[in-house]
């Protein structure tokens, strides 16, 4: 996929993986859409895109407000003539022991992580079907791909929007619009701040740049899915689908370091 001039609609665009992603597009001469909560960040992200050699508006609002996905999908038509590329990229975490997360948290990563993509994709879709050559993005996360304890409802929703996005590549095959998902692993950015997987558990961090120059790079090449995943992590994906059994064992002597690692990891 050609992406040099292409309009961007990106969610979760103020910091971290999000702004870098939009700042990848930039270099290719995209026009950008930000959306996400703070339009101060927004704005900061889209200094940035300009300075990069891009364009961009900023519209800030809560992607589970219905009024607003449909507004900021209009409003990136009528800024940019069109839309070519819907990612899906903002997100929520709060992490621990079942019954120690509050139900609001619980509620809140359902419908940010998975039912607003889910609503913004088909509020994008007329538009997405007139660009002839569009795309959506779904950011996912190596917890879709391996069930983590305490991170049960966050993992929930990425599996899910992970096989949302199969579901949706396969619907959408004669419309002209290709499906990709983004498997990010634990990244350097603010979201992973009150976490201590990196010191506690001895998880590698990624880069918030490293991993949107590779969702670039997998659009470009017309990918189906982007997994950014250590040695490390990668082991634990190939035992989760070849020995699920060892993995509970390795998973389960891990505990009280991921435990003592994610007591206070929370970012909503």
């Amino acid at each position: 996929m050609n992406i040099s001039g292409k309009s961007i609609l990106l969610t979760g665009a103020s910091r971290g993986i999000g702004r870098e992603i939009a700042l990848a597009f930039a270099k290719q001469g995209c026009k950008l859409t930000l959306a996400g909560r703070n339009e101060q960040a927004l704005e900061e992200t889209r200094a940035g895109v300009e300075q990069a050699g891009g364009q961009a508006i900023v519209v800030a609002g809560d992607v589970t407000d219905a009024d607003w996905r449909q507004s900021v999908v209009d409003k990136t038509v009528e800024a940019h003539g069109g839309l070519d590329i819907l990612v899906n990229n903002a997100g929520v975490v709060s992490a621990g022991a079942l019954g120690d997360v509050s139900e609001d948290d619980i509620n809140l990563q359902l419908q940010i992580n998975l039912v607003a993509p889910i609503l913004l994709t088909r509020a994008a879709l007329p538009a997405l079907r007139k660009s002839g050559e569009g795309a959506v993005v779904n950011t996912s996360s190596i917890f879709g791909l391996v069930g983590m304890p305490f991170y049960a409802t966050y993992g929930a929703t990425k599996a899910g929007i992970a096989h949302f996005g199969e579901a949706m590549r396969r619907e959408l095959a004669e419309d002209g619009i290709h499906v990709m998902t983004v498997f990010p692993g634990a990244t350097d950015t603010p979201m992973m701040e009150s976490a201590g997987l990196r010191d506690k558990a001895g998880f590698e961090y990624d880069t918030p740049q490293g991993v949107a120059q590779a969702l670039v790079e997998g659009l470009e090449a017309g990918e189906l899915a982007v997994v950014r995943a250590d040695d490390n992590s990668q082991g634990m994906i190939d035992a989760n689908r070849d020995a699920p059994r060892d993995l509970d064992d390795q998973i389960c002597e891990m505990k009280p370091k991921l435990a003592e690692a994610v007591a206070t990891h929370r970012s909503m």
